[in-house]
């Protein structure tokens, strides 16, 4: 197997260098440049046309190219124009939020998602599947944004139960436990909103498949030697129900992870997703195209842990 994710990893490489062609020129074709904004009618031409020159933006697009990505393999992304610091730093500071969120959420979801979507198959037709259905059919049709706006409006502005913008509060000390508890605080709105999005869908392969591997022979079998309904469903039903779940978790992730955009930009949650709007909205051309070269990495390492995390679930998956 690890023959296989070694030559996995190594044809990332020529993957990522395609990516990074589409990326830088899909960033230059955006309109203006980081020093666009800058321009009034007051301002001299020239000290404008200066910047660019020392940016390095008159350059041809073949040098502009060939100095990025040099750059970018020794982990240089340049600096933000906006920002005035280091790429690399910008977004360090912002990833680690990203992050905490994503897993906040992911555990959520499945914690919600695993009791509820195997009831629902058990149970099929009760009361509660119905309810389980309605529900799903919900979270599907409702949009990321009025999710967020309304539960942000009842929980963070007329019940004023949890905070509406930041990651922690100003004046905690960092590294306490206080601080921690401080952090998770912020988290349960923007978590709670990525959460009941992503139920749905992982409910709905649950329940599928529950109803399905209850018709299967060796559920039939196990029955009829006697073995307790509880052992058939937590051994059985659910150990081979959980196989196209699990193939999706590394991606579930990463949708998470570079797709938090939304989230937290209703939650003013300051994350790589909310960075990304912003860089977008001030044409900061270094932070756009590092984000969206991290996103192409992201998502080719989920994908190849969601398939070593198929081959540990199910022994007769293997990578090779």
């Amino acid at each position: 197997m690890w023959k296989t994710v070694l030559r996995r990893v190594l044809f990332m490489i020529p993957q990522l260098f395609i990516l990074s062609i589409l990326i830088f020129a899909l960033a230059k074709l955006m309109p203006g440049d980081p020093f666009t904004g800058l321009i009034t009618p007051d301002t001299d031409p020239k000290t404008i046309e200066a910047l660019r020159e020392a940016a390095g933006l008159n350059d041809s697009i073949l040098v502009q190219y060939g100095r990025w990505i040099t750059n970018a393999f020794k982990g240089d992304f340049g600096v933000s124009y906006t920002h005035k610091i280091a790429v690399s730093s910008i977004i360090g500071q912002r990833a680690g939020n990203t992050v905490f969120l994503s897993l906040f959420t992911i555990i959520m979801t499945y914690v919600i998602a695993l009791p509820v979507g195997l009831l629902a198959g058990r149970y099929q037709n009760s009361i509660f599947d119905k309810i389980v259905v309605i529900y799903n059919y919900i979270s599907y049709a409702v949009p990321t944004f009025v999710l967020g706006l309304v539960i942000l409006f009842l929980f963070g502005y007329q019940l004023q139960w949890f905070p509406t913008s930041g990651s922690v509060d100003v004046g905690v000390t960092s590294g306490t436990f206080a601080y921690f508890m401080n952090k998770l605080y912020h988290l349960i709105l923007p978590g709670l909103t990525g959460a009941i999005l992503g139920t749905a869908t992982t409910i709905q392969y649950l329940r599928n498949e529950v109803i399905d591997a209850k018709q299967q022979d060796f559920v039939k079998t196990a029955r009829s030697k006697g073995v307790p309904v509880s052992k058939v469903y937590s051994r059985h039903i659910f150990r081979n129900s959980m196989l196209p779940i699990t193939s999706n978790i590394g991606m579930e992730l990463v949708a998470l992870i570079s797709g938090s955009i939304f989230i937290e930009t209703i939650f003013a949650y300051p994350g790589i997703g909310q960075l990304f709007i912003q860089s977008i909205g001030s044409r900061d051309y270094s932070v756009i195209t590092a984000l969206v070269m991290l996103f192409g990495v992201i998502t080719l390492i989920g994908t190849l842990v969601s398939d070593i995390l198929m081959s540990v679930v199910d022994p007769r998956i293997r990578l090779d």
